[in-house]
């Protein structure tokens, strides 16, 4: 009898907390939620028509200076670029929209819920009002901010990239005769691309709305999954009412993808030199989307729909960003579109439990860890005077980081070398970070970011531990990594280095410090980046004022002495 009553009361808590969730969280959207979409809404808006004109302007000077294509091609891009920007315009405000509707009004309500999660009784009740407030607003504008990085500082290096990287031997010249048919492809694509994505997308929506609700009552009447613990059911319960929504956005995602889809096509006649390759590519594009829905939702393999090939080589989908080999001279990582993107898609599998996933390291770890290894061996080189606090503001003032590369590229690029160095030391099958975070295969976040680069990293990892660097070489790998070609400064730091005498050495380690530096740039470009770097720059710049004071101080306290003695 005792643990009926302890079942029942479960019950009745679990029920007035979802209730009193639901209720606080539907206010607090509406109070707050307007707030968060006009600033998300009026900000990212603003930043695309703002620099609208510097978008274009800098985008055609970057195709008339790049030697990467030839005169054809050229034309070719100009005469596509008032398409492309039109696209840009309709499709980046209808998706701050979204963005901003989305996040104002479900952020606050989502947040009442996760209160519940707090092992504390007592604050269950205040999280729930307070949570999702300030922070909902916070959070639209740091949304803003990192967009405005994106289109002011990220955007502008890729097309740097462009106008410096040297003319590669695999790129064939356009002929005319390429032209109308590349947009005559790219035409087609918007055309079959964008009804079929959406046919599919919601003849298919039933199902997965009533598969995904099969899954989640499943799980709530078999007590799997998110609904395993108590204080998680109130989160779970909210996810059935919200699937509908889910399954809205996923239509919307698959309306969003068709066009760059579709555009596509044209770059794959640029590529195959073939109006049939690119026509074939249209078609087979359908297919590879019906496909992959079907896998989504568990219904019949492959598709009926005719997949014929585009490709005269097949290309692995696996490469998209690889570090074999570099184009550039800056070890550019580069990136290989190979597969049509699916739709939002949330796994139908069986769900695991939340302690499960609690186990396995979350993508803001990664990036905070990073962030800190960055600060540490800032520090250690400030009392090095290795950098200088010159070096920290010439990088908040510049434009972008190429411009300050020893502390933009150099700083983050040293302490990633020094992680991939302490991992190798203590033999460990992945990346061991700080505090003794490690990442594998098997506990590594199942994000699409990551899986960028986590491969490639451990290639580069294993390429480093097969050279069994001495340690002068280490040395000199240091120097590179944080200097690149400036060889002032490598001269300045005198850190026990040995410069390897063996060509074939030298060529190794350059082309390591390539590889690193390529990963590093790239990750600079995204928007998040830039801001929790800026901070940490800043962090820096007050160790070393605070460092400096206390050197006064106690110089100060010296020279008193001497005085009275």
């Amino acid at each position: 009898m005792p643990s009926t009553l302890k079942e029942w009361l479960k019950i009745i808590y679990v029920v007035f907390a979802f209730c009193s969730a639901l209720c606080l969280g539907a206010l607090k959207s509406l109070l707050v939620g307007p707030i968060a979409c006009l600033i998300l809404i009026i900000g990212n808006v603003g930043v695309i028509l703002v620099l609208f004109p510097a978008h274009v302007a800098w985008t055609v000077y970057t195709i008339v200076k790049t030697s990467r294509f030839d005169a054809p091609l050229k034309v070719a891009i100009l005469f596509a670029l008032p398409a492309l920007f039109g696209i840009w315009l309709g499709l980046s405000i209808a998706a701050s929209v979204l963005v901003g509707v989305g996040y104002g009004f479900f952020t606050p309500w989502v947040s009442a819920f996760e209160a519940f999660r707090h092992e504390n009784e007592s604050k269950k009740f205040f999280h729930c009002v307070v949570d999702g407030t300030w922070g909902t607003i916070k959070g639209s504008c740091t949304v803003v901010r990192d967009f405005a990085d994106l289109c002011y500082h990220s955007y502008p290096l890729y097309l740097r990239e462009l106008r410096e990287s040297p003319c590669s031997n695999e790129l064939q010249p356009l002929r005319f005769i390429y032209v109308p048919g590349c947009i005559i492809v790219g035409l087609m694509g918007l055309i079959v691309e964008i009804p079929l994505y959406t046919a599919i997308a919601i003849v298919k929506s039933p199902y997965m709305l009533f598969k995904g609700w099969h899954r989640l009552i499943h799980d709530l009447i078999s007590r799997e999954g998110p609904f395993l613990e108590t204080a998680c059911i109130p989160i779970a319960g909210l996810t059935i009412l919200m699937w509908p929504l889910v399954v809205i956005g996923s239509i919307i995602m698959a309306v969003f993808s068709s066009f760059f889809i579709g555009l596509y096509g044209a770059v794959i006649v640029y590529q195959e030199r073939s109006f049939r390759k690119g026509v074939a590519y249209v078609i087979a594009m359908v297919a590879e989307f019906d496909e992959y829905t079907n896998d989504w939702l568990y219904l019949r393999e492959g598709s009926i729909l005719p997949k014929p090939r585009y490709r005269k080589k097949k290309v692995s989908p696996t490469s998209e960003f690889s570090v074999g080999k570099n184009n550039s001279s800056e070890g550019r990582i580069t990136s290989v579109f190979t597969e049509a993107p699916a739709i939002l898609m949330p796994s139908l599998s069986s769900s695991r439990s939340v302690r499960m996933a609690i186990q396995e390291v979350k993508m803001v770890q990664v990036w905070g860890n990073m962030m800190k290894s960055c600060e540490m061996r800032g520090k250690e080189l400030l009392d090095a005077n290795v950098i200088t606090p010159a070096d920290l503001y010439d990088w908040l003032k510049t434009k972008n980081g190429n411009e300050a590369a020893i502390v933009g590229v150099g700083l983050p690029c040293y302490a990633f070398f020094q992680t991939l160095l302490h991992s190798i030391k203590a033999r460990s099958d992945g990346l061991l970070l700080l505090d003794d975070l490690e990442i594998t295969q098997l506990n590594r976040p199942h994000d699409r970011l990551l899986d960028w680069f986590f491969q490639p990293v451990m290639v580069l990892k294993e390429q480093i531990k097969v050279m069994e660097l001495g340690e002068g070489e280490v040395r000199f790998l240091e120097k590179v990594v944080l200097f690149g070609s400036d060889t002032q400064h490598m001269e300045t730091w005198k850190n026990g280095s040995v410069v390897p005498v063996d060509a074939v050495r030298a060529a190794q380690i350059d082309g390591i410090s390539r590889r690193m530096m390529g990963m590093i740039r790239s990750v600079t470009k995204f928007p998040t980046y830039r801001r929790k770097f800026r901070q940490i720059v800043k962090a820096l710049i007050i160790y070393s004022i605070e460092k400096e004071g206390s050197i006064r101080s106690i110089s100060s306290r010296s020279v008193a002495s001497v005085e009275i003695v």
